[in-house]
């Protein structure tokens, strides 16, 4: 039976289908629910200054590099605050701390609505800015709840479904604004909003959620898993898939103005599309994952990727927006695709590494459950910078060229490294076969990860 005092589960055991068929899996939803309510709120939250950019007119005195690095500013601090709430989860428990992490949105929500008007200073709405980071460190610590919730059979599904849930808080805000802007309505308009919505989502998960007594107070999970090399791989690989994805997510409405000339309403008609659909495609990632194997659907989806942004290269050279348009989104799309197979790998990794060390039944289980719950933090972390690249490197292409065809071009290279890496180190057919007694432990370990 599973044992629950102050909403603290204190027996859970995913891996064994009885416990999992009679009580485990219907906890595990209602968690999930709630989780990706939250951090639906916070990437909305966090990528709201995408949205308030547009409204911000020559009337703000602000200039497209301005705007540029006022949002690679924001996506910083999202991606730095990722590492304090993956440790948050074991310190407070994973539903105390969605409650704390949901109600601290307020903070970025309220100050953006006293301070967005014009004669504000740049400096002020940097600081602003800056605040609304804190809505990205949701992903990481609802992804390290959730992963120890569900069985690895599930967790390709159920991670994709999280993150996609939270991933289409960027398009809502979006389609929410649009909406705005045709009924002329201004900025406060959109924040005054979200600031109740902020409130429901903290008060449901004191309601619904629970604690698991497991994850609690196992910080050093974090250390182990920092010290493991293949979290830094897999942060590199992540930065190539969701730093994407929230980067492009920021800087899409800003390259349709500044390279197109369009209008607010006109890219604000269009920015919504490719972030609703990589969202919503982020569980399917997850799924053929599940399938087929992350390391592989990884692999080819950096090859798709590269072949799109080649013709994003192509339109930009050429000045066609529908081409420009319809690439742009298929890129995004790709991102979502490759957020979900990426974090399908973390746990199949750790739970090959288990099986390494000799480990087997629960105990591999709880070993991979441990150090990938812990290490999801960080490569969301590293991962997220790759938006604040992708912004940065806007921003330098518009002030040296005039258009963001330089910034794709780098891109373009990111993506066949990420290939390389993915290649070798997770489908490469080591030289070493696994009964081989002086095969290095790196080497019998590495022909699982292709399944991974």
């Amino acid at each position: 039976m599973t044992a629950r005092s102050g909403r603290w589960i204190h027996e859970w055991d995913p891996e064994d289908e009885t416990f999992w068929n009679r009580s485990g899996e219907r906890i595990a939803r209602r968690n999930l629910l709630f989780s990706v309510l939250s951090e639906h709120i916070g990437f909305s939250v966090w990528t709201m200054w995408s949205v308030l950019v547009l409204f911000m007119g020559p009337e703000y005195g602000l200039t497209p590099a301005d705007k540029f690095l006022l949002t690679s500013m924001v996506t910083l601090v999202g991606a730095v605050v990722r590492v304090p709430y993956t440790f948050a989860v074991a310190i407070f428990g994973g539903r105390n701390w969605t409650v704390i992490s949901a109600g601290l949105l307020l903070v970025p929500t309220v100050a953006a609505f006293a301070v967005m008007e014009p004669g504000t200073s740049f400096s002020t709405f940097l600081l602003v800015g800056l605040l609304a980071g804190i809505g990205g460190g949701n992903f990481a610590s609802s992804m390290t709840n959730i992963n120890a919730f569900f069985p690895l059979r599930r967790k390709g599904w159920a991670l994709g479904l999280n993150a996609g849930g939270g991933n289409i808080g960027v398009p809502v805000i979006q389609l929410t604004a649009l909406a705005i802007i045709g009924a002329s309505g201004g900025p406060r308009v959109l924040l005054g909003i979200y600031i109740p919505l902020i409130v429901v989502a903290a008060v449901l998960a004191a309601l619904y959620m629970d604690n698991l007594a497991s994850v609690k107070n196992d910080t050093g999970a974090a250390k182990d898993a920092a010290r493991d090399a293949h979290t830094w791989i897999m942060a590199f690989l992540y930065i190539g898939t969701f730093g994407s994805f929230i980067g492009y997510s920021f800087a899409f409405g800003q390259v349709l103005q500044n390279q197109f000339d369009r209008t607010p309403l006109e890219a604000a008609y269009v920015t919504f599309i490719g972030p609703l659909l990589g969202s919503l495609i982020r569980p399917v990632g997850g799924s053929l994952a599940d399938r087929y194997g992350g390391a592989r659907i990884t692999l080819w989806n950096f090859v798709a990727m590269g072949a799109a942004t080649a013709v994003l290269i192509v339109a930009s050279m050429q000045k066609s927006l529908a081409l420009f348009t319809v690439a742009f989104v298929v890129l995004f799309v790709l991102t979502g695709l490759g957020n979900g197979s990426t974090y399908k790998m973390i746990p199949g990794i750790f739970q090959a590494k288990a099986r390494a060390k000799g480990l087997a039944g629960e105990e591999a289980a709880a070993y991979g459950r441990r150090l990938s719950g812990a290490s999801m933090g960080l490569i969301g972390a590293v991962g997220a910078l790759g938006g604040v690249g992708i912004n940065l490197a806007f921003r330098q292409s518009f002030l040296s060229y005039g258009s963001g065809t330089g910034a794709f071009v780098a891109f373009l290279a990111c993506y066949a490294v990420c290939f390389a890496v993915t290649w070798a180190v997770y489908l490469r057919r080591p030289t070493a076969r696994p009964t081989d007694p002086d095969a290095a432990p790196e080497e019998k370990s590495q022909l699982s990860y292709a399944n991974v």
